[in-house]
């Protein structure tokens, strides 16, 4: 039922429990056991999202932070102090590229490309410096981040010297990753699951004394919930246990996370920053730049039609068509949230274990110019998810923790330029996102 390898990862997830797939429901159980997962739980209630990082847990958490919670991060003002990223899938290919990359841009080996928050645009708003992140998180594999970064320079994912280079802060990252789940035979209830998972957080935050952590979501693709599934799924677990740790939380995959609807009013009432869903990466990407060419330019598009081929662990999970479908819904959306309609076509994802980390993603696009003079754009993108997801996935860890800092709450609509399936209230053009995003940046230094 749970994952854990990342979006460009290296395993399945154990499926559901009536059969086996690359992430789905946690498994039978009772509606009452679903509500428990929520947090509502006769005891902590609402107010218990913040459990145990809030009040004077969290002030001995962190000196940054004052001494009533969440309340206290939004009066504080300064530098953001040391702060914790949490990877769900911590041992996959997204979450060991960005831990191994962060390690070697703060030591100066390599330059932050990629990183938007490393642009000057974003001097002086008080993110948090990349030397003052500390990385754990979750999984179900036991395969040390050093082997698996070994592994990722093989395959021409890493520079080949690097995983000897950075092995301490890997070494440091491994020992805080925790075990995930469920696993097959598990037979936690949601409540305790979540409950567990929280309070690895809450152990994390006090044992670095950490201003405050960023849970990110980076494991395999698990397929949307069916009607008759009584038990959240494994990526809606995880994000309301960073809710009850009083933490930020990103969704860079299209699994359900914060959407499931029994997470609803536990979401609304903890007042904590959020961003999702699905990291736009590649394919998408290029979508939003192109699909409002076509729309300025008053050229109508007949069809829009893609193909992904993929290796790796990503490529495996979206074998699943359910998989493979939850993933299509965002690269569909752009189309249809920029031409009102979406355009005919389809796009179609294969698995090629052959390519390993690598994919290429092949768009075909018919429109037609004036006097109907018929036409067509073919694009070819080739490149290595995890190398263009992991500096995203650093920029909005530091970005959602300034903005918890600042007592920024609830969804954020600002950093819609770094997904497929953005929270509400911001368009689907790059452009347009890209701005908003340096507004709010604009906003966070007015308050730096």
């Amino acid at each position: 039922m749970t994952a854990h390898a990342d979006r460009e990862g290296h395993i399945q997830a154990p499926g559901r429990t009536d059969a086996p797939s690359p992430s789905g429901a946690a498994g039978p159980a009772g509606a009452a056991d679903r509500s428990e997962a929520t947090g509502l739980d006769g005891t902590a209630g609402p107010s218990g999202v913040t459990g145990p990082v809030g009040t004077a847990a969290r002030s001995e958490a962190a000196g940054s932070v004052g001494t009533s919670g969440r309340t206290e991060a939004a009066g504080s003002v300064g530098t953001a102090g040391r702060t914790g990223v949490w990877f769900i899938g911590a041992r996959g290919s997204v979450a060991t590229t960005a831990t191994a990359g962060c390690a070697a841009i703060a030591a100066g080996l390599h330059p932050p490309t990629g990183m938007v928050t490393e642009t000057p645009s974003f001097a002086d708003t008080g993110l948090p410096a990349l030397t003052d992140l500390v990385f754990g998180g979750h999984d179900t594999l036991d395969c040390p981040l050093s082997k698996r970064a070994e592994a990722l320079a093989d395959g021409g994912v890493l520079p080949h010297g690097l995983p000897s280079a950075v092995r301490a802060e890997l070494d440091a990252a491994d020992a805080e990753i925790r075990p995930g789940g469920p696993l097959p035979g598990d037979t936690r209830t949601d409540q305790e699951l979540i409950a567990a998972f929280a309070a690895d957080l809450t152990d994390f935050n006090h044992r670095h004394n950490l201003a405050r952590t960023v849970v990110v979501n980076v494991a395999s693709t698990e397929p949307a919930p069916g009607p008759d599934d009584t038990r959240l799924p494994a990526s809606s677990l995880y994000a309301a246990a960073a809710l009850r740790a009083g933490c930020s939380y990103a969704n860079f995959t299209p699994s359900t996370g914060l959407r499931a609807p029994a997470l609803t009013d536990t979401v609304a009432s903890s007042g904590l920053p959020h961003a999702g869903r699905d990291g736009k990466t590649g394919q998408t990407l290029l979508r939003s730049v192109l699909a409002p060419m076509f729309l300025q330019r008053a050229l109508a598009v007949r069809a829009w039609s893609g193909s992904n081929l993929l290796g790796g662990g990503d490529g495996a999970a979206l074998a699943d068509p359910a998989a493979a479908a939850a993933k299509n819904a965002g690269k569909e959306r752009v189309l249809a949230d920029t031409f009102g309609t979406a355009p005919e076509g389809e796009v179609h994802i294969d698995d090629v274990p052959a390519m390993g980390d690598w994919k290429t993603a092949w768009d075909h696009i018919a429109f037609d110019g004036f006097l109907g003079s018929r036409m067509v754009l073919q694009t070819i993108w080739q490149g290595c998810d995890s190398a263009l997801a992991a500096p995203l996935v650093l920029d909005l860890a530091r970005l959602l923790a300034r903005a918890h800092e600042k007592g920024v709450g609830g969804p954020l609509p600002e950093l819609g330029f770094y997904f497929k399936d953005p929270d509400g209230g911001t368009s689907a053009a790059l452009a347009e996102q890209y701005a908003t995003l340096l507004a709010f940046a604009e906003r966070l230094r007015d308050q730096a």
